[in-house]
């Protein structure tokens, strides 16, 4: 706990002086109370059934002892006045407790559960609040799901912007949720979804760390070793950005570091739309399973699950500020994905969930975040049970005329509407595409098209505005894709140089 203290004196040179010297003997006073770092506090939870790293500040050479759920761990602090200790494995348990660290002083906080930790993170779509929100339309029944948000023992934390002062009183602290804590937080509307399905389902305490920042390039999020290979010097680039703070590793430093290793399950990342704006296409799965490995490497949890969401549909090439075309969208999807399915990682689709082409902040976040959750119970928890993906390409068969096209998580093959497949086009040798028509085999679609009398080649959703409707049993969309690597034209000239700005 942090002591604080006043003077109060004539201004007397000797006494200032005096004063003075008081003034510095208490600093070094105030300095050497042991802390706990950034993400430690009351209502917090911590992670269930993996190590617990505990750690913080304190005068150098100080004992500390941490003291939760009958465990007992000492250390000392370096001659950097940092200390570090780390609690075994812990059961779930919705009963609030009290966490101790004892050194000169001792520090107490209160109503600590443990559960499920996930860190949610990303730009304006994942920072998008239950609620209203400056120059963007608010997020679907908002008013009823607040309303409903009674859930104790799921905790938000908050973490301040960059940008932001650190003291208004619903950020940088862990709270229980409640309609009031959604609220006076602002907090990520997808994030709050999938926290509040997983602890539905699990039935444990859940916590979820929020750092998001709109308008941001993934670089920023990245730190300095992340930027090597093919990445390497582009952390010296300077970004088109709208805000200061968010230069290339400068988010990372501010908004992800602090809170590692704070023990958790995985992450979520909801972020792309300014890297594909401003036509930074080809080098995002690099930089994508950069970030994941760099993030990983700093939690020391090599296998942490990384889930992302794969952008949703938007005119962007209609904009004439943003220097992109049509395929650009689609390209950028093909870029997730490749990056996003290496082991203990996954994403979602969102090709059904816009409403208005032209609005680049959905106002869909619930389903979103249940999503969001399918894979983590799916993939994390081992709830087979639960769905956690939509159709996937899996092979190509050219028959003659026609294309057969096989798929996995095909259970239960069908359209949204009940008509026939949309989204689907094939092309010959030539290269050019042309709207195909489709039918449903099984687990199977049957191209043809009297325009492509030898296709070789099928693309489907492979728009930044799809007309798809293919989904399976559970209601999941099919995921874009194209069976060939021809190449694209995914830029062209701006008539005007003005940043994208995606806020």
């Amino acid at each position: 706990m942090i002591k604080t203290y006043s003077l109060h004196f004539r201004p007397c040179p000797a006494r200032q002086l005096a004063a003075a010297c008081i003034l510095v003997a208490l600093t070094a006073s105030l300095s050497a109370e042991v802390q706990c770092a950034k993400p430690f506090g009351d209502h917090m939870v911590l992670q269930r059934e993996l190590p617990v790293p505990v750690w913080g500040e304190a005068r150098p050479g100080e004992s500390i002892t941490v003291e939760f759920a009958g465990q007992n761990k000492t250390t000392a602090a370096d001659t950097s006045g940092h200390w570090r200790v780390t609690l075994g494995a812990l059961e779930a348990s919705i009963e609030p407790r009290e966490f101790t660290v004892r050194g000169d002083n001792t520090v107490v906080f209160s109503d600590v559960l443990v559960g499920e930790v996930w860190f949610c993170s990303g730009q304006s779509n994942m920072e998008k609040q239950l609620g209203p929100r400056k120059g963007q339309k608010p997020t679907d029944d908002y008013e009823l799901e607040t309303a409903a948000a009674h859930t104790p023992s799921l905790r938000l934390f908050q973490v301040t912007r960059s940008n932001q002062k650190t003291g208004a009183p619903a950020l940088n602290r862990w709270l229980a949720c409640s309609p009031d804590t959604l609220r006076d937080s602002e907090f990520s509307a997808a994030a709050y979804y999938f926290g509040r399905q997983i602890h539905q389902t699990l039935g444990v305490p859940v916590g979820l760390v929020h750092s998001s920042f709109g308008g941001t390039f993934i670089d920023a999020w990245m730190p300095v070793e992340a930027f090597a290979g093919p990445l390497a010097g582009l952390d010296k680039r300077e970004l088109q950005a709208w805000v200061k703070g968010v230069q290339p590793t400068e988010l990372y430093q501010r908004m992800v570091a602090p809170y590692a290793p704070f023990a958790l399950r995985g992450f979520l990342w909801y972020q792309g739309e300014t890297n594909l704006m401003n036509g930074d296409i080809t080098l995002y799965s690099a930089k994508q399973a950069a970030l994941i490995a760099s993030w990983r490497k700093a939690w020391a949890l090599p296998e942490a699950p990384f889930y992302g969401v794969l952008l949703a549909p938007m005119d962007y090439s209609k904009w004439e500020k943003f220097p992109v075309t049509a395929e650009a969208l689609p390209a950028f999807w093909e870029q997730q994905e490749r990056a996003l399915s290496a082991p203990q990682t996954g994403y979602i689709v969102t090709t059904d969930l816009v409403a208005n082409y032209h609005d680049i902040h959905p106002t869909n976040k619930r389903d979103v975040g249940l999503r969001l959750s399918r894979l983590a119970l799916n993939e994390t928890y081992g709830r087979t049970d639960i769905t956690a993906h939509g159709p996937t390409f899996a092979e190509l068969h050219a028959n003659g005329v026609t294309l057969e096209l096989s798929f996995g998580h095909a259970d239960g093959l069908r359209t949204r509407d009940g008509l026939a497949p949309t989204g689907f086009s094939m092309a010959g040798a030539d290269q050019v595409y042309h709207p195909a028509t489709a039918r449903i085999d099984a687990a199977k679609i049957i191209l043809t098209c009297p325009d492509v009398p030898q296709p070789v080649a099928a693309r489907f959703a492979w728009q930044e505005t799809p007309p798809a409707n293919l989904v399976n049993a559970s209601g999941l969309p099919a995921v874009p894709f194209r069976t060939d690597a021809w190449p694209l034209t995914l830029t062209r000239p701006v008539i005007e140089s003005a940043p994208a700005n995606p806020r």
